[in-house]
């Protein structure tokens, strides 16, 4: 077997993307979601360590940080806005709406769809955030059935009239979902399952480029998903010790060269995982690189 040690990069990735054609963020952001309790449940343990967090990220260059109601509920929300607010002018902040826990089991996790609760989310999310405008507002979930879908994202176009949502996500939707609500309002962003193990936001993938839209993949650093951890670990790691990065750095430097729509949003409660992540945007990844990774999942 030969090897190209002096193997020259592929194109660069471009340093930044931008939300609804308008707001312009960092290729990588933060997700929020582990600044609360065991199970997404509840304060996080320790407080000041998670103002100090997130106040940390936006120091380290994090201008997009991703939350939702759910998360806590309620208290992922409540954080952000004590550890940042007044925000900076440069910070984007995401939030979602639709889904209910009503319990400490994930079993208790349902979808609502009623469009005066999608508007009770909505304003009171942006209460708790302490901003009159969401800058992304997401649909948790396309998997309600106390309303149809279409009513529901028409009730986000609404409030994207009325001023409270300035622009409207998905997340947990199908593509033929996608393609509906793009028929009612611009979708300015859209999230679903993809990493280098495992390609079902594929198809939704393809859609938000076509369409103009920031995809975000979730589990963006994991490797061990799709099961086959071993194949997967034996392609990141020849690659990552040439470029003197961890497996975790590899896999965002490939979303971002992977897709030019991609916006990965990474969560932990470690300032130096954090700070180790935003180094991903600097790593130029060969045109190599980046097909041997591609090829190790199927995106049919």
């Amino acid at each position: 077997m030969t090897t190209n040690p002096i193997a020259s990069p592929g194109p660069a990735a471009p340093d930044t993307i931008t939300i609804g054609g308008e707001l312009t963020v960092g290729r990588i952001g933060y997700g929020a979601m582990q600044l609360t309790g065991n199970q997404v449940w509840g304060e996080y343990p320790d407080r000041e360590a998670a103002i100090a967090l997130l106040r940390g990220a936006v120091d380290a260059g994090v201008t997009f940080i991703d939350t939702a109601d759910v998360y806590g509920p309620h208290t992922n929300e409540t954080l952000i806005r004590e550890a940042l607010h007044p925000y900076p002018e440069q910070l984007v902040i995401a939030t979602k709406g639709g889904f209910v826990r009503g319990g400490f089991e994930y079993s208790t996790l349902g979808a609502v769809g009623n469009p005066n609760y999608l508007r009770q989310a909505a304003h009171t999310s942006a209460r708790r955030l302490g901003v009159e405008q969401i800058d992304l507002y997401y649909l948790h979930s396309g998997r309600a059935t106390d309303a149809p879908f279409e009513e529901q994202v028409a009730t986000l176009a609404a409030l994207r009239e009325e001023g409270l949502i300035r622009h409207i996500g998905l997340s947990n939707v199908t593509l033929g979902q996608l393609r509906a609500a793009q028929a009612i309002a611009p979708i300015a962003a859209v999230t679903a399952h993809y990493n280098v193990g495992m390609r079902t936001g594929a198809e939704l993938l393809r859609a938000a480029e076509e369409s103009g839209a920031v995809f975000s993949p979730w589990h963006p650093v994991r490797f061990d998903e799709g099961g086959e951890t071993e194949k997967v670990t034996a392609v990141l790691a020849p690659i990552a010790r040439r470029h003197g990065a961890t497996l975790q750095q590899i896999a965002l430097a490939w979303h971002l060269h992977r897709s030019p729509a991609a916006l990965p949003i990474p969560g932990t409660t470690s300032l130096t995982h954090l700070t180790d992540n935003l180094a991903a945007a600097d790593i130029k990844l060969t045109a190599a690189d980046v097909a041997a990774i591609t090829a190790l999942a199927p995106e049919a």
